[in-house]
C-alpha cells in the first residue's frame, strides 16, 4: 500500500495487517525503510522515494517483498522487522523487478523500462541473496508462476509493441529444460496472475487501460 509522493500524503508505502475488525494497521513502515537503506542503482529519470512495492511471498512465517523502482527484494518478520534480501540493481541495473514466485527460492521476472527492448529475464534469488539468470528473451513480465514440477508460466503484458498495447498480452511456458513456447496470446495489458487450487490459471485482464468496470479475471485451463 502507499506511495507517498505519487499517492497518498499520509500513508506511507508498507505491510498493513487487516484486524478482524475491518481496520488496519502498520506492520512495517517500507517508506522509512527504503529512505533510510538505498539501493546501489535506483530509477534515475521517475524515482519513487517511497518504492513502489509489486509482489509479495509468505515463506516460514515470514514475508518477502519485491520492490520495481528501487529494484530490491526484502525481509519483513511478523514483528515487522525489515531487512534487505538482495539489492537486485547492484548487479542487474534499473530493470524493474515486479513478479515474484517461491519454489524452494525465489523466482523474479521483471518489467525492464520503456520503450519496450524485449529484454525481460527470469532470475532465480537463494535466501542468501545469490541471483542467477534462468530464462532470457522474454518481454515486459508481470505476472509468474513456478510449479512443483518446474514449470515457470511468464505473463508477459505486451510483445512487439514499443508501449502498452491491448491485444498483444500473452503467457509463456517455460519446460524444466528451458525450453519456451507460446501457451496464449491476445491477451488485452494483463498485470497479474496465479494458479488456483484447482491447477488452472487465472489472470486480471485488462489491469489497466478502460474505465471502472472494464477489468476481467480470465482462466486459462491447463488441466
Amino acid at each position: 500500500a502507499g506511495g507517498c509522493s505519487h499517492g497518498l500524503p499520509d500513508l506511507p508505502s508498507g505491510v498493513y495487517k487487516v484486524n478482524s475488525n475491518g481496520k488496519t494497521s502498520l506492520l512495517a513502515d517500507l517508506s522509512a525503510w527504503q529512505r533510510a537503506n538505498p539501493v546501489a542503482h535506483p530509477e534515475a529519470d521517475d524515482f519513487e522515494p517511497d518504492g513502489s512495492w509489486y509482489s509479495m511471498q509468505e515463506v516460514g512465517n515470514e514475508l518477502y517483498a519485491l520492490e520495481a523502482n528501487h529494484g530490491e527484494l526484502v525481509r519483513i518478520t511478523s514483528k515487522g522487522t525489515i531487512s534487505r534480501v538482495v539489492d537486485i540493481s547492484a548487479t542487474q541495473g534499473h530493470i524493474v523487478p515486479t513478479a515474484m514466485d517461491y519454489k524452494g527460492d525465489f523466482y523474479v521476472g521483471n518489467l525492464s523500462t520503456f520503450p519496450i527492448m524485449e529484454n525481460s529475464k527470469i532470475l532465480k534469488i537463494t535466501m542468501g541473496g545469490n541471483i542467477h539468470e534462468v530464462a532470457s528473451g522474454l518481454s515486459t513480465v508481470l505476472g509468474l508462476v513456478v510449479t512443483q514440477t518446474s514449470w515457470m508460466y511468464v505473463l508477459e503484458n505486451t510483445v512487439g509493441a514499443s508501449f502498452p498495447t491491448p491485444g498483444t498480452g500473452r503467457i509463456i511456458a517455460i519446460s524444466p529444460g528451458g525450453q519456451q513456447s507460446v501457451l496464449i496470446s491476445g491477451l488485452n495489458l494483463p498485470t497479474a496472475m496465479t494458479m488456483g487450487p484447482d491447477g488452472n490459471l487465472y489472470v486480471s485482464n485488462w489491469g489497466f487501460g478502460k474505465p471502472p468496470g472494464g477489468g476481467e479475471i480470465v482462466k486459462v485451463t491447463l488441466q
